[in-house]
């Protein structure tokens, strides 16, 4: 491998770790809050056609990602209702999701099947573009890239650095202390889930409208599910999963370069390396057992109000 595959590789690579990084970092939110959410792959398929559709129709990829936020945000709606305030099982809950996604966009989808849609322009960012090495990854991005890491950046420090953040996290590991201590703890639950469909909607519109700019029944193909893995990776730390969202994205990214060099490879094997690092992952803290589980003490449990000490 050149210098220059090498420098081309990791450019592309934030177009294909963005998706995963913002569908984990909407499950991290729902899931410091104690809500299990499995349903990204849905929330994510819904965004991905509902943008296609708007871009389509009125002609503006910016509208398209709006649109796919929206649609995001109303299915974790329903999922939020569910869990919340009915206390459906949240692990079915999250597949009956993942399930209407996928049906909803086969059915509503076909008449945008393969038509193309304007995409978004990279940035023109002058002399820090041509900067040797560092100026084609870092400054060669699309906007949402660079919107992305805000968002991840300011997640994180809403969790750990302000009052709304800890009793996020206080009704995530103990709602019922959190409820005595006068936190809402449905209004938290379902404005997590909320902002969990967001990002997840908004990971599927940059799939569909910035990334692939074209519609394809079943074009999110488990990255929700590799989300649900990386939240596990980054020990649901916003922070750690843009590393994990990299290892990830990167994976992904090296085989459309190596086709693009000309380079004989398998195929279809190559296809299948993010799926082999999402079973490592999920396979290694059990091997190794070095660090104790960051994982929230009330996730997937339902919350009663006489349950309270």
């Amino acid at each position: 491998m050149t210098v220059q595959f090498i420098i081309n590789w990791i450019a592309t690579t934030p177009q294909f770790a963005l998706p995963l990084l913002l569908a984990c970092v909407g499950l991290i939110i729902s899931e410091r809050a104690g809500i299990l959410n499995l349903g990204a792959e849905g929330f994510m398929a819904v965004g991905a056609l509902t943008a296609v559709i708007v871009s389509h129709d009125f002609g503006t990829p910016w509208w398209g990602l709006v649109a796919g936020i929206v649609a995001g945000t109303g299915l974790a709606l329903l999922f939020g209702i569910a869990v919340v305030v009915f206390r459906t099982e949240q692990v079915l809950s999250g597949l009956t999701v993942v399930a209407l996604g996928a049906g909803i966009t086969g059915v509503a989808g076909r008449s945008y099947m393969h038509q193309t849609v304007k995409g978004i322009d990279k940035l023109d960012l002058g002399f820090l573009a041509k900067l040797p090495a560092v100026g084609k990854i870092l400054f060669v991005q699309d906007p949402i890239v660079y919107i992305g890491v805000a968002i991840v950046v300011g997640l994180w420090w809403f969790l750990y650095r302000s009052s709304l953040g800890l009793q996020l996290r206080a009704v995530g590991e103990d709602p019922a202390t959190a409820d005595v201590a006068g936190v809402d703890v449905a209004a938290y639950r379902i404005s997590a889930v909320l902002v969990s469909g967001a990002l997840c909607g908004l990971s599927g519109a940059y799939l569909s409208v910035v990334s692939s700019q074209v519609w394809v029944e079943g074009m999110i193909a488990g990255r929700g599910w590799i989300a649900v893995a990386l939240v596990i990776f980054a020990r649901w730390n916003p922070l750690r999963a843009v590393f994990g969202a990299i290892l990830f994205g990167g994976a992904d990214a090296l085989t459309p370069r190596l086709l693009a060099i000309g380079a004989d490879v398998p195929v279809y094997l190559m296809n299948m390396l993010p799926y082999a690092v999402t079973l490592m992952v999920l396979i290694a803290p059990t091997v190794l057992k070095r660090e104790v589980s960051a994982e929230p003490t009330a996730l997937g449990t339902v919350y009663l109000r006489q349950d309270r000490h």
